[in-house]
């Protein structure tokens, strides 16, 4: 098994490499990796430990960042090294002001000994998913304590299959596993692992905290003019298809579109959703005058925690391709919440459902019901902001089984 992963992780980055000649995000992959021992031997001191924090992508950062933020502000003096697997991660946080932050090398016996030597961390900490055989290895080699926080775990997993004894042992190298729910508890300790505790998802301290302390948005609040909003996050091509016949039903309400992929054919293509005009933030933000439509579509990558604050109403995308985008955000400020049919892997979307503050649509006709539903409708918020504070707490709860020495 151990000759078919090595094969595999091998003829994944050939695959990788192809795509890298004509596709923007693969060639980010690559380029990123090219002289990545050179950059590490640049710019971190080995002789010091690190924390080294690893995420697959940009929202598995952000449902670890409540972690990773709290221990700096107990360690300030600790160093903190961030891994990303994905570009659509890196490229976004690569600059962020709290840690040294690179691509993950791809995981290979040589690299993995390399990275580890040349972060020197005193404790690993993994968010949700990714289970890389030679950095665990690693790890548990030189006594590293190894952290999975917010995991997830299913029956459908290759660790609870029949054939699946190397994908068991690599869990074997994490020292614990914080978990969101009993299910994945309980599975884990099927196959013999103990050191399990559920203690929730930390995504909820982070949306919390985010609509806290929200980031104000001038523009966005000069377009609205204090009309009712819908905010449309994270959408795509067949999540906008439905949203386009909202506008001219509900010529009152302002909707604002800020899309999951923000390249040129993708807005292109949005624009043409509605015949009747739109306008581009960037646009927008270029021109002293009145906006003369009722759609803004958000051209840049960032906004999306901040623009709930100005929302009545959510549309939450993704639930037509491989899954929805993140629900919490839009929850925590008490945004009822609509989002399509593909939502069976995540928690959180049945307890809203369930709750009253979230419906799933598959259709034109069932996306203006559930419009005008949830329209005015102070019982839907109240359960959506409620759901949230109630599951906030994960963080501390990881922190108060971590210690480190000052």
């Amino acid at each position: 098994m151990l000759l078919l992963y090595i094969l595999g992780i091998r003829v994944y980055n050939f695959i990788i490499w192809v795509f890298s000649f004509f596709n923007q995000k693969a060639k980010f992959f690559i380029d990123g990796r090219k002289k990545l021992f050179e950059e590490l031997d640049t710019k971190i001191n080995n002789k010091e430990k690190h924390i080294w924090f690893h995420f697959a992508s940009l929202g598995e950062f952000e449902q670890g960042r409540p972690v990773l933020e709290k221990l700096k502000s107990q360690y300030p003096a600790k160093k903190i090294v961030v891994t990303f697997f994905s570009p659509s991660g890196y490229e976004i946080r690569k600059n962020y002001a709290l840690a040294d932050v690179f691509y993950l090398p791809v995981d290979t016996a040589s690299n993995a000994k390399r990275f580890i030597e040349a972060i020197n961390p005193e404790m690993a900490i993994f968010t949700k998913y990714e289970f890389w055989h030679f950095y665990f290895k690693t790890l548990k080699q030189r006594n590293i304590p190894l952290y999975l926080i917010s995991g997830i775990f299913r029956e459908s997993q290759s660790f609870f299959k029949w054939y699946g004894g190397f994908y068991r042992h690599i869990l074997q190298a994490v020292t614990y596993f914080f978990v969101q729910n009993e299910e994945s508890e309980r599975l884990l300790k099927s196959i013999g692992l103990q050191n399990v505790i559920v203690n929730g998802d930390t995504r909820f301290d982070r949306v919390f905290e985010n609509a806290a302390n929200p980031k104000s948005l001038p523009e966005i609040e000069k377009f609205i003019q204090q009309a009712p909003t819908l905010i449309c996050g994270s959408t795509w091509p067949e999540d906008e298809k439905l949203l386009a016949s909202l506008p001219q039903k509900y010529p009152g309400w302002k909707f604002i579109i800020a899309p999951h992929e923000i390249h040129e054919s993708h807005i292109e293509s949005i624009e043409k959703q509605f015949p009747s005009g739109s306008l581009r933030f960037s646009d927008y933000k270029k021109s002293a005058a009145e906006p003369s439509t009722n759609i803004l579509i958000i051209d840049n990558i960032g906004m999306l925690s901040s623009l709930y604050q100005y929302g009545d109403m959510a549309y939450i995308g993704g639930g037509f391709g491989a899954g929805i985008h993140n629900t919490l955000e839009a929850a925590a400020f008490a945004l009822p919440v609509i989002f399509g049919p593909k939502y069976d892997k995540f928690q959180e979307a049945k307890d809203l459902i369930a709750l009253g503050a979230a419906q799933s649509i598959a259709t034109e006709k069932e996306l203006q019901q559930a419009f005008t539903q949830f329209q005015n409708n102070e019982s839907a918020k109240i359960a959506s902001k409620k759901y949230v504070a109630d599951k906030k707490g994960a963080t501390e709860a990881i922190l108060n089984k971590i210690t480190l020495k000052d």
